[in-house]
């Protein structure tokens, strides 16, 4: 929902702690572009809010929610001319300048290598480069460098002056460090030059749209500890004071509390493509008070949100044209029965890769195929594995009795219709999977592999089923893995029955249902490996920027913490990460961070700049490795990122090195 752009411009003037004096006032003056004209390449002076809608786009970088930016240059050699680029004919300042200010009689302008080693770092450059951006949410604007851009602060504070002297809004303008080594040259800005930081400009904004989408449902307000009591249906869109660890699946999320995009709420959504957003005091918003309990449409979209109350026609009717369509899981493999090498588990041949992960799904489900790969990727930091087949799931499901209990269970019309029935009888269900008898043929080959090739050690047993980490249901979460010490036989039982059982969670069955999943038609191989007892950092990335889908500023995204039990996707409260973007291939680029964490010394960051590069590298080669099935290579001409998960672990004395425990497809960002 946007505000009126005047009551915008006057947040922007307090926030910017502009003075009140009649001729710091913002008018909009004259308009250069008339109205539904087609825009120019450039402008050198922008009048009123129509100049800049019709050279804006959508910043490079969007970490910062509802923005548009118009890229600016100001070109010392030919009198320190300043021009507004058409930004959407023109995505970056080369672009622009190539085309427009090079020969006739101007120098050339050279390669973009060239262009982008001396125009953002050298105290000599011909150009000064930025951008203005408009954040609508707290209404402010900002001049903004290159994370990386070496301007000196006199530069700096030239390129501020030219702005603020050819924009109507001047008086409104501050100067928004976009890095840490240009908040550093920022301190040395003279006084008439106002600076805002990220941290204030994230402060004032109250919206954040994490997954956009739409859907109906009923609206619902929940406390987030209440979900622990209360059942919510996947129907119900939610509104909750702070983001959840977990949520069985529901049409849509609001939550007071900001989120990250590895979010383990967000990637639900994401797999479930329903809108997710953040809105600050969403509790007591009047707009979504006004409908608690009523059945609602709600969009959620890159600059703004919607909602309005809809008739139960109009929800049964959205549900009925919207509802998922039926997921039809891989065929389960029962005829592999070896413990299985990881190197082993993927076959490629003549077909393409994607072809021999599908291939390998049936007999050791999804997170063991991309181990696989990544097992037979040169330099690739993984741990030594193997795969337990999932037929030995299916004997013990079937020895046991508990594939036909389930079939009692589904026949139930109690089970059927009541949640806390379900949740109940499935309960108890995973509580005598957890002291049935496994088959003792298994447990000596078993022993056996342990006994040879790990002795020892205990062993992470991980969930790899046909029903995740797959490209069209990821079910990211869906299922709990177990540790056993090869030490005590019975602690390892306990944790393949564990891990197996966890087919059978409340939230992970109504997960299914919702998409329509034939719950039998669900097994479960084992992906074995050394754990990770002490780890020294645990994080999550992706292997593309997801505030840039468009690709002109490429990067990853990286979300870590120090060690010990804050998970990233999993923070307690009042507990923060260090999440930044990553310019791999851009060498000598900062870093970007987003947010900082707070169980480090201030000043300090989770990892050393030599092992951001170490991960940095190993993201590269996933992305790359991955891309012949989901990406690029495979023709997929949209917006492809991995989703890793990655460990850094040492011995004692020994600087930790990076360990990715695992790389699934990212679902995208929505819409």
């Amino acid at each position: 929902m946007r505000a009126h752009p005047l009551l915008l411009v006057a947040i922007a003037l307090l926030l910017a702690c502009s003075s009140s004096s009649d001729e710091d006032e913002v008018r909009e003056e004259s308009c250069q572009v008339a109205e539904g004209a087609s825009a120019p390449d450039f402008l050198k002076h922008l009048g009123c809010q129509g100049d800049f809608a019709a050279l804006a786009s959508e910043p490079l970088d969007t970490s910062i929610p509802g923005a548009r930016s118009v890229k600016v240059v100001l070109d010392r050699f030919d009198g320190d001319t300043l021009y507004f680029q058409n930004s959407q004919k023109y995505s970056i300042h080369y672009a622009f300048t190539s085309a427009n200010l090079s020969g006739n009689g101007r120098p050339v302008v050279g390669s973009l290598a060239d262009f982008n080693q001396t125009e953002y770092t050298s105290p000599d450059r011909r150009f000064l480069l930025g951008a203005v951006t408009w954040y609508e949410g707290p209404g402010v604007w900002a001049l903004e460098l290159a994370p990386y851009d070496s301007a000196s602060a006199a530069l700096m504070a030239q390129l501020y002056e030219a702005i603020r002297a050819q924009t109507w809004f001047g008086p409104a303008l501050v100067f928004h460090p976009t890095s840490q080594a240009v908040a550093a040259e920022a301190k040395n800005l003279p006084s008439s030059v106002t600076v805002m930081t990220t941290d204030a400009l994230f402060a004032a904004i109250d919206y954040q749209p994490l997954n956009l989408a739409t859907s109906v449902g009923r609206l619902r307000f929940l406390e987030a500890e209440e979900l622990a009591t209360t059942y919510v249906s996947f129907r119900d869109i939610v509104v909750l004071n702070v983001v959840p660890n977990d949520i069985s699946v529901v049409l849509g999320i609001i939550t007071e509390e900001f989120q990250t995009p590895l979010s383990h709420v967000n990637v639900l959504s994401q797999n479930r493509k329903t809108p997710n957003m953040g809105l600050r005091s969403a509790m007591t918003d009047p707009r979504l008070r006004a409908l608690d309990g009523q059945w609602v449409r709600l969009t959620v979209g890159a600059f703004d949100w919607s909602i309005e109350a809809v008739t139960s026609e109009e929800a049964d009717a959205f549900w009925e044209e919207h509802k998922p369509q039926p997921v039809q899981l891989p065929a389960p493999d029962v005829s592999v029965t070896d413990l299985r090498d990881i190197e082993d588990v993927v076959v490629e041949g003549t077909g393409s890769l994607r072809d021999a992960i599908k291939a390998a799904v049936p007999a050791f489900g999804g997170k063991a195929a991309h181990y696989s790969v990544m097992a037979r990727t040169e330099g690739l930091p993984i741990r030594k594995a193997f795969a337990i087949p999932a037929a030995y799931y299916v004997q013990f499901m079937e020895r046991n009795g508990f594939y036909a209990r389930v079939d009692a269970l589904l026949a139930d019309a109690e089970f059927q219709s009541k949640p806390e029935v379900r949740d109940a009888r499935l309960k108890e269900l995973r509580d005598d999977m957890e002291v049935a008898p496994v088959d003792a043929a298994f447990q000596q080959r078993l022993k056996d592999k342990l006994a040879a090739d790990y002795p020892g050690l205990s062993m992470r047993f991980r969930t790899s089923t046909n029903s995740e980490d797959l490209e069209g249901f990821p079910c990211a979460g869906c299922y709990e893995s177990h540790t056993g010490d090869a030490g005590d036989w019975e602690d390892v039982l306990d944790a393949i029955r564990e891990t197996w059982a966890s087919i059978w969670l409340f939230r992970t069955f109504e997960e299914r249902s919702y998409s329509s999943i034939d719950h039998k038609s669900v097994v479960m191989a084992l992906l074995v490996h050394h754990n990770f007892p002490d780890e020294e950092a645990n994080g999550v990335a992706l292997t593309a920027n997801p505030y840039d889908p468009s690709g002109v500023e490429p990067g990853f995204y990286v979300n870590v913490q120090a060690g010990g039990d804050a998970e990233v996707v999993h923070p307690p409260p009042g507990i923060t990460s260090d999440q930044f973007i990553y310019g791999f291939h851009q060498p000598g680029l900062p870093i970007t961070y987003l947010s900082r964490s707070n169980l480090v010394r201030d000043g300090e960051t989770v990892l050393t700049s030599a092992q951001v590069y170490e991960l940095g590298k190993a993201l590269d080669a996933i992305h790359e490795r991955f891309s012949p099935a989901y990406g690029p290579k495979a023709g997929n001409d949209g917006w492809y990122a991995m989703d890793v998960e990655f460990k850094f672990d040492g011995e004692p004395g020994e600087t930790p090195r990076v360990v990715i425990k695992q790389a699934r497809p990212h679902p995208g960002r929505g819409q």
